[in-house]
């Protein structure tokens, strides 16, 4: 905190207190969305006109990655810039260890005001204070339309005091299952074009056409905080970036480290600053989005501080690359209908996606596997693809190798194919730097959930 204060001094007051120099900061974070299931990112069925005005106005990232192919990690590495080991919250419905900062300890020093509105999967409270606007974890298409995301209350924030720079973030809980908003019937099954790595049966048809409908409800969700940005006269000073989150409960998508499962869409839009329908190809992860606000608000970012760094050179045109490596890790101890251990790591560099299971003796188990409708229909196709892909997704070999530009699926394990990748060396390095020891903090995991779940109770976090 001491160092925030210095870095906020350094600045200076007046620049602090929005005299134009600091913009308004809007994160909009999606909920179980397979980064190519936008319009703009080749989807040639689902419906985002929001999101495609987003692209055509501001940045496009071809290779943002997240940190972890689950909920309460990911966003708990997102909002500290820590990847999950480091930080602590490596399983779901986790915490990060004493004294871990996020978001709102490294802006409020900066003059911002930083709150939240919606879904909340961060544990403890201090660790993460920010300025609660209500919603919930979850609304399973149960609470009455809008209750889990009340934009009025983010449009009180952003009105509260245009002489004060803000931070806000939008946590939608859509698409997530169980798939029940939105108008399904835009999307009738026997029209749509089921994706490469998916086996097309009537449930898996079914289930894209739900899923589907809750992207186009969430893309409304991004269109009325463009309109309460715009009724605010607000929309010229603040930069909105848009994250897909992780995969979605379609198989080999979230809880997998599988391209569907790590690969983020992100579009961002910051006008007078970002050029307009741009994208980039430079690697960038979820690890960098606190140091990037950071140094976008005016702050001198530590790097003892993060895993992450900022990409503020990307989005001014400044630099067309910025990671080499980035890297994910998943555990389905502690997941709902999990196995009793299946660690996952992976690595990629953009074209090569290692991925390395740390139990590839054990069975792998999610809630796609105990109920998944799609999951289990595809046991009665009498194909090769339709076999493979059924029992690969619980039986996988210690190590698989994909080379992304002519396999963005991942079918083709080129693990005994290829010499000479160094993401495996890589790797090892990494996770001795994150104090990941393996088998050992895959068997710890249970140990980083709090006995009191926060975010279980409805309106709290």
């Amino acid at each position: 905190m001491f160092r925030a204060i210095l870095v906020f001094i350094s600045v200076g007051v007046t620049s602090a207190w929005g005299n134009g120099s600091q913009p308004n900061l809007l994160l909009f974070l999606a909920d179980d969305m397979t980064y190519t299931d936008v319009g703009c990112y080749g989807n040639p069925d689902v419906q985002t006109p929001n999101l495609d005005l987003l692209a055509k106005e501001g940045l496009k990232f071809n290779r943002c990655y997240n940190s972890a192919p689950t909920c309460s990690p990911l966003r708990q590495s997102l909002y500290t810039g820590l990847y999950p080991v480091r930080n602590g919250a490596h399983p779901n419905h986790s915490r990060v260890y004493e004294g871990v900062k996020s978001l709102p300890h490294y802006l409020e020093p900066l003059g911002y005001r930083v709150a939240i509105v919606g879904k909340r999967h961060e544990a403890p409270s201090e660790a993460f204070p920010f300025e609660f606007l209500g919603g919930s974890h979850g609304d399973g298409g149960k609470t009455p339309d809008g209750d889990d995301l009340p934009l009025e209350a983010a449009k009180e924030f952003i009105d509260r005091d245009k002489g004060q720079p803000w931070c806000l973030v939008v946590a939608s809980n859509q698409p997530h299952t169980p798939w029940n908003r939105g108008d399904a019937s835009k999307y009738p099954p026997g029209q749509l074009t089921v994706p490469p790595y998916l086996v097309d049966t009537v449930e898996t048809r079914e289930a894209l056409s739900a899923y589907y409908a809750e992207i186009t409800y969430m893309d409304g969700q991004v269109g009325a905080v463009i309109d309460i940005l715009e009724d605010a006269g607000q929309s010229g000073g603040t930069a909105f970036l848009w994250l897909s989150e992780q995969g979605s409960q379609l198989p080999y998508g979230k809880w997998t480290c599988y391209d569907m499962g790590i690969h983020a869409a992100a579009l961002m839009r910051w006008p007078g600053v970002i050029e307009a329908d741009s994208e980039t190809e430079a690697l960038v992860s979820y690890v960098d989005v606190l140091p990037t606000f950071m140094a976008m608000a005016g702050g001198e970012p530590e790097v003892e501080d993060f895993d992450g760094r900022s990409f503020l050179p990307v989005i001014k045109g400044l630099s067309k690359t910025h990671h080499k490596v980035v890297f994910a890790v998943h555990t389905t101890r502690g997941i709902y209908n999990g196995s009793e251990a299946y660690g996952i790591r992976a690595a990629t560099d953009g074209d090569w996606l290692y991925i390395s299971n740390l139990h590839p003796e054990m069975t792998f188990k999610n809630s796609v596997t105990f109920r998944g409708r799609e999951y289990h229909s595809w046991k009665k196709v009498d194909s090769d693809f339709a076999r493979e892909r059924f029992n690969l997704y619980q039986h996988r070999p210690p190590e698989e190798l994909f080379y992304l530009p002519e396999d963005p699926w991942c079918c083709d394990n080129r693990i005994d194919k290829v010499e000479g990748i160094n993401l495996p060396s890589k790797m090892d390095m990494w996770m001795k730097q994150q104090g990941d020891l393996g088998d050992a903090t895959e068997r710890d995991a249970e140990n980083r959930q709090p006995d009191y779940k926060p975010w279980s109770k409805k309106g709290q976090y």
